[in-house]
This record gives structure tokens, C-alpha cells and sequence, in this order.
């Protein structure tokens, strides 16, 4: 349903129209021409139909400055009712060429005036309408659209009765009379409407070429008009140069509205610029503008204090910049997406890309983008993010080591111990714990002191990742427990887990300088080696156990888990030579 303000429009254009037949009923009672007599009758007669005219006048004026009132600002409002009026106008014109056209046939001008006053309504009200139509919103034009096409059948009926004396029928109906009908049933359903879209699927916005081109239309209308009456052997008297002067001072005015109104605009354009770029500039974010072509066509300041490089420099440069091999698919898979939405007219959702960009110092940084399309092609929005992936990996890396040591700690290591074992394959060497348990900590805690303490077990984890391939993990489990993982890989003969436990056995029995003091301890290292079928938690327990019985039989030695299908070769229990 059209909103209140459109229907009391609607209702007032139906109340003036009311009027306007009102008018039409008694000025069929008038004598034909002025030498008849006219009694009281005929005088009361004249003075409602000359009351019907102006009621029907009035309240299409008020209807009119309503809907002016509530279509934008002033100057939106002031060109409305100068177009409208210039439609009028020329229509005006064009009826009173005809209507001294047929004064020139023998009829009496006089007498036609009143009977023409509907006319004059009808034009007036229609011409502003027409107007008015293009600033309603879309759910309010069609009723709009639907009020002038009833006032053009109106204004083309009542025309039909004052040119020609007998307008004719159409199967039995007089057609002026019908015309009448169909135009007031149309009004007064109106008000009444759903709202909707145009009928006419015409927008302001659309073609305002054809806008401007149609404002000189009215002018035209006035100027052939003129010139056909001229040609017939007519003479241009006062109305015609008041109606035809209006238009053109009408169309002046018009011109000098739209001018300061095209002024205006580009004021508020130009403001919304400037605070555009101040927030593009004044942004920490680096805002990038690219081609379909995928070749840069802006790039924010912010590109320099983030990237150390110059606008300037980016500019004109083909997508993707500086951007990590590793993360050049993903870019490259959401940039494809972004163009193939914009050839097909969809428009896809804002996509989020992670990528490394070398920074002009050789630097990696890491860069958040955000992807859109733009009328230019397409728009980045990037945000350096290298602090907090940094933190972020920070976090990790404390939450799965030991921050004394900074190895791995003990749910790593079950971790690292479960992937070994399911990646394990036929004709490589089976993987092995080997659990290590200092000899003599305590004795140095207690009299050196904590940090002496801290200091030597850092020292140990230095000793034992330098006794390992890089390849193998090394892990702190607590206090003064460690445990290394020994993974086979195809196609290579690595070191027996014995010959490792030897190294590292020999490297931690070296004495620890410790603030100028020389502490020495040694250690029980227990050895398991992975089985067919073992669990993860069944070797640990294999490797703690051997390390238990290596403590048992004298400490610092080496003891490995025996198990049925284990390697008989190698022995079972050593001390260092």
C-alpha cells in the first residue's frame, strides 16, 4: 500500500478531479450562446460550475505543493514544479492555438472558454504530475504513473468535447463519455494501490542525458505551435506570448536551478572525496586498487612505513607483488574467484587471503587481505599481522616446550613418538626412545644452587641436540629427565640406537663450567626399540623401565629393554669405558 503522504497526494488529485466534473455537470446546463436568455437558474447554474473549476483548481495546486514539499530539497523541488510547468505550459499553448483556430471556423471563443476551463485543469494538473512522478520512491511510483495516465484519458476526453461537436461512439458508448468513466475510475483507485515498481520501469537516475534533452521538449511544443498558427494566417496575440514566454523564462530558470543543484553536488562529491582519502591515507591499512588486468592502479602511503616502498614504485606493477612462493596459489585462487564472479555479474562474497610479502629489507611479513570487487577492477585491503603471528607462534611453541630448555616437552614428545611409529614403513630401521636420567643433579643443586642447577640442565640439552641428527627429536620430560627419538629413514644406515646412547652417555659425563666452577655428573640411559604392533605408550614404558634397570645396576650406564623379537646382537647393559 502507497504511503500516507502519496495517498493524501492521490486523494487531493481525486477531490480536484471531483471538482473539475462537478464543473463539467453545470456547464452542460449553460444556454449554448450568450444571446439566450438567462434566467436565476442559469446564473446559479454558472456560479457552481465557475465554483466547481476553482475547487478543482485549488486542491490540485495543494495537492501539487504537497508532493513538491516532500520530493528532496528546495532546489530538487523548485525544478519539479518548473518542469512541471513548462509541460503545462506548452500544452496550453497548444490548446489555445486550436481553440482560436476554431473560434476562426465560426465558433464563439467566448463560449468555449468555460467549457475548455476543465481542459485547463486537467493540462495543469497533468503537466506537474508528470514532473512529480520521477521523484517519487519506487514503491510509490506506480500509483503515480497510473494518476497521469488517468488525467492524459481525461484531458483527451474533455478535449474531445470541446473540438469536435460530436465526438462519436464506440459500440453504443460515447467515447468522450467514456474516456470520463475509465479516467475517474482510475483516480479514484489510486489511493488504493499496492505499492511497487514502475509501470513505466523508468528512474531518474536513468539516462540523465535524456533528462536535460527533454527539458527543451515544452520549448519545442510552444515554438511549433506558434509557427503553425502563423503559417494558417493566425496572429500571435497576448496569451500566446504570456503561455510561450513562461515556458522559456520557465526554462531559464530551470537551467539555473539545475546548474546550482549540479553545484551542490559536486560540493557534497568533492567533500565525500576529500574525507574518502583522508580515511584511505590516515589508514593503517594498505588499500590497493587493481585492474581487471591485474595491474596496480593505486596504492595507499601506508605502503611505504609498512613494506618500505613508495606508492609510486607499486604502481603499474602486475599482481601478485613480493608475495611468498609458498602462498602464491591461495592469492592467486582468490583472485581468479574475484574476476571470474565480476565477467559472470555475480557478486561473490569479500574473500581473506593470508600471504608472506617481502618488505623492501628483505623481510618476510605477514599480510591479512581482505578482497573485493571494485568498479576498477578489484580493491585490497592489507594489514600487516607479523607481531601477532609471531606472538602466536610464541604461545604454541610454550605451550608444547619446556621454556628452560626450550625443547620439546612431554605431550610433544608422545606426539612426535605416536607419528613415528604410524609413518613407519617396511625397509626402514624401526624408531627408538631412549629415556636419560642425570646422575649427580641434586647433589649440584644443593650446593651450587637453583640457577647452577638451571644452568648445567641447559648445558645437557645443548650436549645432547649436539650428540643427535638434526632429525631426530630431543626432549625435556622434567626436571632432570630428557628423551630422544631415533626415526630409520628408507634408504639410509643410521647409527644403531646403542652407538647414539653411547654418544650422548659420554657427552654428559664431560664436566659443566658453572660460574667458574667445574660440576660433573653422568647418567642412566634406558634404550627401547620400536616392535611390530607396539603402542606408543607401551615403547615409553619400555624406555622408562630400561632407564630404571640402567640406575638399579650402578648408574651411569646404558640399559636396553630386551623384548622376544628384539635385536640379540647388541648387549644389554654397559658402563662407560
Amino acid at each position: 500500500m502507497v504511503s500516507g503522504r502519496v495517498r493524501l497526494r492521490l486523494l487531493l488529485f481525486a477531490s480536484a478531479l471531483a471538482a473539475g466534473g462537478f464543473h463539467h455537470l453545470f456547464t452542460r446546463q449553460l444556454p449554448p450562446s450568450p444571446q439566450q436568455s438567462a434566467g436565476v437558474f442559469q446564473s446559479v447554474v454558472q456560479l457552481l460550475a465557475v465554483a466547481g473549476i476553482a475547487v478543482c483548481l485549488g486542491l490540485s495546486v495543494v495537492g501539487l505543493v504537497v508532493a513538491a514539499a516532500d520530493s528532496g530539497t528546495f532546489l530538487t523541488s523548485f525544478r519539479r514544479v518548473l518542469d512541471g510547468w513548462m509541460i503545462t505550459g506548452s500544452l496550453l499553448t497548444l490548446g489555445w492555438v486550436l481553440l482560436l483556430h476554431r473560434a476562426g471556423q465560426g465558433d464563439d471563443v467566448s463560449a468555449s472558454l468555460l467549457g475548455s476551463a476543465r481542459v485547463v485543469t486537467d493540462v495543469c494538473v497533468l503537466g506537474l504530475l508528470v514532473a512529480l512522478r520521477y521523484g517519487q520512491k519506487p514503491a510509490e511510483r506506480e500509483a503515480v504513473t497510473l494518476s497521469a495516465v488517468a488525467l492524459v484519458i481525461l484531458t483527451l476526453s474533455d478535449t474531445l468535447r470541446i473540438l469536435l461537436p460530436d465526438p462519436g461512439t464506440w459500440y453504443g458508448i460515447p467515447l468522450a463519455a467514456a474516456g470520463s468513466m475509465i479516467g475517474l475510475f482510475l483516480v479514484a483507485t489510486t489511493p488504493w494501490l499496492p505499492g511497487g515498481a514502475s509501470v513505466m520501469r523508468v528512474d531518474q537516475r536513468v539516462m540523465p542525458v535524456g533528462g536535460v534533452v527533454a527539458a527543451f521538449v515544452p520549448v519545442l511544443v510552444c515554438a511549433l505551435s506558434l509557427a503553425a498558427h502563423t503559417l494558417a494566417g493566425g496572429r500571435i496575440d497576448v496569451v500566446m506570448v504570456v503561455l510561450a514566454g513562461s515556458v522559456l523564462l520557465g526554462l531559464g530558470a530551470r537551467q539555473a536551478v539545475a546548474h546550482a543543484d549540479h553545484l551542490r553536488i559536486t560540493r557534497e562529491t568533492a567533500a565525500r572525496e576529500d574525507l574518502y582519502r583522508t580515511m584511505v591515507d590516515g589508514s593503517c591499512d594498505v588499500i590497493t586498487i587493481a585492474g581487471p588486468d591485474s595491474r596496480v592502479r593505486y596504492v595507499s602511503p601506508a605502503a611505504y612505513p609498512m613494506f618500505g616502498y613508495r606508492p609510486e614504485e607499486l604502481v603499474g606493477a602486475r599482481l601478485p607483488l613480493y608475495c611468498h612462493p609458498e602462498d602464491l596459489a591461495p592469492l592467486m585462487q582468490a583472485i581468479e574467484a574475484l574476476l571470474r564472479d565480476a565477467r559472470s555479474g555475480t557478486r561473490g562474497p569479500v574473500r581473506s587471503v593470508s600471504c608472506r610479502v617481502r618488505a623492501a629489507d628483505g623481510r618476510w611479513r605477514h599480510v591479512e587481505s581482505t578482497i573485493s570487487r571494485h568498479t576498477q577492477g578489484m580493491i585490497f585491503s592489507s594489514r600487516d599481522v607479523t607481531e601477532r603471528v609471531r606472538r602466536q607462534e610464541q604461545l604454541e611453541h610454550l605451550a608444547f616446550h619446556d621454556t628452560l630448555t626450550g625443547l620439546p616437552h612431554r605431550g610433544l614428545f608422545a606426539d612426535r613418538v605416536a607419528h613415528a611409529l604410524r609413518k613407519r614403513s617396511a625397509g626402514t630401521h624401526p624408531p627408538a626412545v631412549l629415556f636419560v636420567d642425570l646422575d649427580g643433579f641434586k647433589a649440584v643443586n644443593d650446593t651450587l644452587g637453583h640457577a647452577a642447577g638451571d644452568a648445567l640442565l641447559v648445558q645437557v640439552a645443548r650436549r645432547l641436540q649436539a650428540s643427535m641428527r638434526a632429525g631426530d627429536t630431543i626432549a625435556r620430560l622434567g626436571g632432570d629427565e630428557f628423551a630422544a627419538l631415533l626415526e630409520g629413514e628408507a634408504g639410509t644406515r643410521p647409527p644403531s640406537a646403542w652407538e647414539v646412547a653411547e654418544r650422548i652417555l659420554s657427552a654428559l659425563t664431560k664436566p659443566y663450567r658453572i660460574g667458574g666452577t667445574d660440576a660433573v655428573v653422568s647418567a642412566s640411559i634406558g634404550v627401547a626399540v620400536a616392535t611390530p604392533g607396539i603402542t606408543p605408550e607401551e615403547i615409553l614404558h619400555h624406555a622408562d623401565q630400561a632407564m630404571y634397570e640402567a640406575k638399579s645396576a650402578g648408574k651411569s650406564r646404558i640399559h636396553m629393554h630386551h623384548s622376544p623379537t628384539s635385536d640379540r646382537t647388541e648387549p644389554r647393559s654397559c658402563t662407560p669405558l
